[in-house]
């Protein structure tokens, strides 16, 4: 299924149980998968048109009694756009807002540049207290919904509208703040998070045939990220690879150089080398980005020189 889809679907299970699960959308209800919400739930669905810093004010007034919004734009829209009133109106104050930006990075395609937000993790990390969740898979989407709609406080969701290879099985257990160690390896630790994690499974398979054993670490939550379990896969292997369809600032690269501050361990990274996206598809977008299976292969091999 399309991930848009599975999210729809398990909002529409949580609308289904508790009437103060309400969704809000700019217009873009087809976009998000959540139109057909409107028919059923009529009384918890929102069309507030081409207007998401209203959208957001909306939505942390609903949250003040005692509602619980969820809110989707195109991911630029969701983050750039609404900023201030994520920092002030929702996060600030304390409102219990889910915020869901699709399509992130090169996955926008042929939206362009305008629609390409490279730069929203770096935008929302960087607010206190705000949650940052990406999920690879509609496994994992699956378990993080309930989890994500449980969790009393405001979220960023990172959402890739369409499908995704199969990353977990069925019956995966999610743990919104612990990491998901995909594969155990010696030789070095890869940390990837979204759309990517298939992508590094793959090129794991293919450095195995080198005889590199590589880890692989599933970063679903940015913030408040698993120190812990980032550490002391970095320590166990000795250098790191990080994937991200993300600039290379601000994002996933960034919060594990925070968390190995203190550690010795080489860091290199696979991802978009600060610059704005285009017009394209995602095999074009993933080789001028430098976000191929064939560079994550490179970036691991420049990550084990430097041990």
């Amino acid at each position: 299924m399309e991930m848009r889809a599975v999210y729809a679907a398990c909002l529409a299970e949580l609308m289904e149980k508790d009437k103060h699960v309400v969704v809000l959308d700019a217009d873009l209800g087809k976009a998000s998968g959540t139109l057909g919400l409107r028919a059923k739930f009529p009384e918890q669905s929102f069309d507030c048109g081409v207007a998401e810093q209203d959208m957001a004010s909306i939505a942390a007034g609903l949250s003040s009694y005692g509602f619980k919004p969820w809110i989707e734009s195109f991911t630029p829209f969701a983050t750039r756009r609404i900023c201030d009133q994520v920092a002030i109106s929702i996060v600030y104050a304390k409102r219990n807002v889910k915020i869901v930006g699709t399509d992130p990075g090169i996955a926008a395609e042929l939206n362009g540049g305008t629609h390409m937000s490279m730069e929203d993790i770096g935008v929302m990390r960087s607010i206190p207290g705000i949650v940052i969740f990406e999920p690879v898979d509609e496994v994992q989407l699956r378990a993080a919904m309930p989890v994500l709609n449980d969790y009393d406080g405001p979220v960023y969701v990172r959402l890739f509208r369409k499908e995704l290879p199969k990353v977990f099985e069925e019956g995966y257990k999610f743990d919104l703040f612990k990491a998901d160690t995909i594969k155990e390896g010696k030789d070095l630790t890869i940390f990837v998070s979204g759309m990517l994690t298939a992508d590094v499974v793959t090129a794991a398979k293919q450095l195995a045939e080198e005889g590199v054993d590589a880890e692989i670490v599933n970063v679903h939550t940015i913030k408040p990220i698993d120190r812990e379990t980032v550490v002391a896969s970095a320590r166990k292997t000795g250098t790191v690879l990080t994937v991200e369809n993300h600039n290379v600032i601000g994002g996933l690269q960034s919060a594990v150089l925070e968390a190995l501050a203190e550690e010795k361990i080489p860091v290199v990274a696979v991802g978009v080398q600060d610059r704005f996206g285009e017009v394209g598809k995602l095999p074009y977008l993933r080789e001028v980005t430098g976000l191929t299976v064939e560079n994550i292969i490179a970036g691991a091999k420049k990550a084990l020189s430097l041990k």
